[in-house]
């Protein structure tokens, strides 16, 4: 169903202005992308400097593992949809995601060892995807069922709660790589595992804020029993744990990942195009054109823009100064500036929107993307000229903060955006697999971007061809940004956010909708 202006929601306590529950999913999500980044900041380096892997094939493991984290919100989407409700979803997400963190600081082993400690790690790891799958795509449905779909509020609550994923994310690289590279690999993974448990306990405690938005669609379906004579709701979680297994197959599995993100990709754009054509009117149709427009270039951006856990963190560890008063800052922590500057821009960026739409200036999603994907482009090009500038020598990090600087302002004209349209353009019956959809495209950049950390090289390539690379890929990015700018007028047109606007929004009896081939939109598909 459609978000509508219920009567709960009319007489919900506000903070800043926004519903309470928009801040229970702020910390819930912090503490995840705390246990997320925490992790990721340390898991080239686990693998490269504990588990004595060579560049390209940890570079492969990095790729399978972040683009399985995007694929699965796109079952875990669908599985919220039709069965367990959103809620449901991000409790039991959360739960795997804190054991695969815990199971990864108990199972460390002695450095060099592989054997059950490489396997319990990819345990680990899976465990981790899967939980992903249930919590990431969910949560942030739940954002969007807080609002009306016309609901000025809509962007800005998304950037505040982008805030805190980055709060998160800026948090975790600082307190779990300290740990892990002063202290033990064991230390920072177990207080990732530490931090998903927080979120939970945010979630459990303050779950009535969320004003009964994420119920199952249907609990008599839910509770009904299977032919194994369980109910289906015990059927999907003990699912879950069968995925676990294959998850741990296909992290060392890389090129089967590869084959099964185009497989995955096909079919599911596929049957969002068949929805889309044969069963809606032509204004959600047009929608669900420019939703899968925007989800269109998310493979390009998030190949760049991840670089920066794979080759970029090594970039970092080899080729840049990183001494201050003469300690040495560990690479890993590095990873929290991104989010840092999220923290610091992303309130300027949601108030310049605000501002912006006041005075019909504001720029459409099409165009904040464009811009995106050339302000990201600037990035790479600054770090080469940075780094050339200082030929012969390690790189002075401030190029590196730079480049994160550029990453970061591309960032917040593209992700948040993303999100609040996906929720904004799809229909009742099927926002969540639009997330899972944005998602899945977000894993194929994470596929892609394994492939451009292969190609600068590893071992005994030098930064010179880093650099060679990011020079390449900064200009292509630019290019596209330019060529999205210039269409971004046409897309908007299959938006009709005029409909949007006043109040105005969709019923949400997408079911009820005549086939598209009738060519006739009746009276009944919008309300006030």
């Amino acid at each position: 169903m459609a978000t509508s202006l219920t009567p709960e929601m009319r007489d919900a306590r506000t903070f800043l202005g926004h519903p309470r529950g928009l801040f229970v999913l702020f910390f819930t999500e912090m503490w995840e992308r705390f246990s997320y980044y925490g992790m990721r900041a340390l898991l080239i380096f686990y693998l490269t400097k504990h588990f004595l892997f060579g560049d390209e094939p940890a570079f492969g493991i990095y790729g399978a593992y972040t683009s399985l984290v995007y694929v699965t919100p796109v079952i875990g989407g669908y599985l919220a949809d039709r069965y367990l409700g959103a809620r449901r979803a991000v409790l039991v997400g959360g739960l795997f995601i804190a054991a695969g963190h815990l199971a990864i600081g108990l199972l460390e082993g002695p450095a060099g060892a592989q054997g059950s400690y490489l396997n319990g790690f990819y345990l680990g790891l899976a465990s981790i995807i899967i939980g992903t799958g249930f919590l990431k795509a969910n949560i942030s449905v739940l954002v969007g069922q807080l609002y009306p779909r016309g609901d000025a509020r809509r962007d800005p609550g998304f950037s505040i709660f982008y805030m805190g994923i980055n709060i998160g994310g800026a948090t975790g690289p600082i307190i779990c790589g300290l740990l892990g590279e002063t202290v033990g690999w064991a230390w920072g993974f177990g207080a990732a595992g530490i931090g998903m448990l927080l979120g939970l306990v945010v979630f459990v405690l303050f779950r009535k804020e969320l004003l009964g938005v994420g119920e199952p669609p249907e609990p008599a379906l839910l509770r009904a029993r299977t032919a194994v004579g369980i109910s289906r709701e015990w059927a999907i979680y003990l699912g879950a744990i069968v995925a676990v297994g294959v998850a741990w197959w296909l992290i060392q599995s890389t090129g089967v990942v590869g084959t099964l993100l185009v497989v995955f990709a096909t079919l599911t754009v596929g049957f969002i195009l068949y929805r889309a054509v044969f069963t809606l009117p032509k204004v959600d149709r047009d929608r669900l054109f420019g939703a899968l427009f925007l989800i269109a270039l998310c493979p390009l951006f998030w190949a760049l823009f991840e670089q920066a856990g794979s080759s970029l963190n090594l970039y970092t560890d080899r080729a840049v100064d990183r001494s201050l008063l003469g300690f040495e800052i560990p690479a890993s922590l590095f990873q929290s500036v991104n989010s840092i500057f999220i923290i610091l821009l992303a309130p300027l960026f949601a108030g310049l929107w605000t501002w912006l739409a006041r005075r019909r200036l504001e720029p459409s999603a099409p165009f904040k993307f464009g811009i995106g994907l050339i302000v990201i482009g600037l990035g790479f090009l600054v770090l080469v000229f940075g780094a050339t500038l200082n030929f012969g020598a390690p790189t002075p990090a401030l190029f590196i903060l730079l480049l994160y600087f550029f990453h970061t302002a591309a960032e917040l004209c593209f992700s948040p955006v993303g999100l609040a349209a996906m929720t904004r353009l799809s229909v009742g019956s099927m926002v969540g697999l639009m997330m899972g959809t944005w998602f899945l495209a977000t894993a194929a950049g994470n596929f892609l971007a394994s492939v451009i950390a292969k190609a600068t090289g590893g071992e005994g390539a030098g930064p010179e061809r880093v650099l060679e690379v990011y020079g390449r890929i900064g200009w292509v990015s630019i290019g596209i940004g330019v060529v999205v700018l210039l269409i971004a007028p046409f897309v908007v047109r299959l938006m009709h956010l005029n409909l949007l606007q006043d109040g105005q929004e969709l019923a949400g009896r997408d079911e009820l909708a005549e086939p598209a081939a009738a060519g006739t939109r009746t009276d009944w598909e919008y309300k006030a």
